[in-house]
């Protein structure tokens, strides 16, 4: 079963991206956030 969960940025913190996911682990992504302005680290919010 796929779950939908949001990305935030380590930078900011403001959830930029939602993703669905499968497996049990966090996700983490290097993408673009458009407040910094570069490419950051995002992790799965809780």
């Amino acid at each position: 079963m796929k779950k939908k969960v949001a990305l935030a940025c380590e930078v900011c913190h403001k959830k930029n991206y939602y993703e669905n996911k499968s497996s049990i682990e966090r996700l983490v992504k290097n993408k673009f956030c458009k407040n910094c302005g570069s490419h950051q680290i995002h992790k799965e919010e809780k």
